[in-house]
């Protein structure tokens, strides 16, 4: 099979080709239709999160099955699926619970194992993290599903409780972000977005959000939000955004850090006078699990959510390395997400 694969962090990614995967016994082996190109493949790429090396990035994916392993029992050859970023063992109470996203056994391809900038992707305990499609999902928006917007949408929904009349404030409109806008303002949230990129901001605003820029970033979304926000939402990640977040909201306000937070900003301080006097309910948000896909999945189908919407470039999987390398930008000129079509 063709795939994108780097031998060193931050060496150049290449197209190469290489063995198709091994299908395990409890997993599946899918054809890549689309695949996503996420600032966390970034992150690996670089070295901010350790992968084996070489390795093939990629895991917000779309495809089709063409081999099962003799343990599932769920799906067959031929069916479209996708999957989260996060796999669950689907054998631990966690993910017996239904909480795969925090399953302590996780396999995540793109990370754990070679990922789906390729013809071809291996993907582990079948029956508990693969999603069948609706017949009418584009592969491609099905790709832009996969991370950013399932992340954003139990962010959302699971975590901040967003619900008419909200006041919102999202930090960061890349794909997380832009996913996180979307889903507030269909839920009926007033949002104010934030970003240093004026391309950005502008692709916020295209969605119904007021944006601004960082500057006195705190202060004008108190102005915006008449006091301050409900809700605050870090798609970014970072220890300045967390104190401007958090100091951000009105007295028993939610603050949901969804962007990840590396070197020094992983153990970054919050202002915990704030947390108590105000009562702030402050939580982390790390994916959702295969198990919430469908309700997700029928608000897009009735068109209440439209991440279609959100793609900003479709990309060939020859152009994947060069995708990748300019993520190096904070602020890449390109709005929205990026997606590969595979095949």
């Amino acid at each position: 099979m063709l795939a994108v694969r780097y031998t060193g962090y931050g060496s150049p990614p290449e197209l190469v080709d290489m063995p198709s995967p091994v299908c395990p016994d409890d997993g599946a082996v899918v054809d890549v239709l689309a695949t996503g190109v996420c600032r966390s493949d970034w992150h690996a790429w670089r070295g901010h999160e350790p992968v084996s090396l070489p390795h093939v990035p990629g895991h917000e994916l779309a495809g089709v099955i063409t081999q099962i392993g003799s343990d599932v029992t769920d799906f067959v050859v031929g069916d479209r699926v996708t999957t989260p970023f996060v796999n669950g063992c689907g054998s631990c109470p966690l993910c017996r619970a239904g909480n795969a996203q925090v399953c302590p056994n996780q396999t995540q391809p793109g990370f754990t194992h070679h990922g789906s900038f390729a013809e071809q992707v291996a993907l582990f305990a079948a029956d508990t993290n693969l999603v069948r499609l609706p017949a009418e999902l584009d592969p491609v928006v099905a790709a832009s599903l996969d991370c950013r917007f399932a992340t954003a949408y139990r962010a959302v929904t699971a975590h901040a409780r967003v619900g008419d009349g909200d006041r919102v404030v999202v930090f960061g409109c890349g794909g997380v972000g832009l996913s996180a806008i979307q889903i507030a303002l269909a839920l009926g949230a007033q949002v104010v977005a934030v970003d240093v990129s004026a391309t950005a901001r502008q692709r916020a605003e295209n969605l119904g959000a007021v944006a601004v820029a960082v500057d006195r970033v705190t202060e004008r979304v108190i102005e915006l939000t008449d006091g301050g926000a409900d809700v605050a939402i870090d798609a970014l990640g970072s220890a300045a955004i967390a104190q401007a977040g958090v100091l951000a909201l009105r007295r028993r306000g939610r603050y949901v850090q969804v962007g990840l937070m590396f070197g020094p900003d992983a153990r970054a301080p919050l202002p915990w006078d704030r947390v108590v006097a105000y009562e702030l309910e402050v939580y982390g948000s790390h994916g959702m699990a295969a198990r919430d896909y469908p309700a997700m999945l029928a608000l897009v189908s009735d068109g209440v959510l439209r991440p279609q919407e959100l793609v900003g470039r479709v990309i060939s999987l020859a152009e994947a390395p060069a995708a990748l390398m300019a993520l190096d930008s904070p602020a890449p000129p390109t709005a929205g997400m990026t997606v590969i079509e595979v095949s």
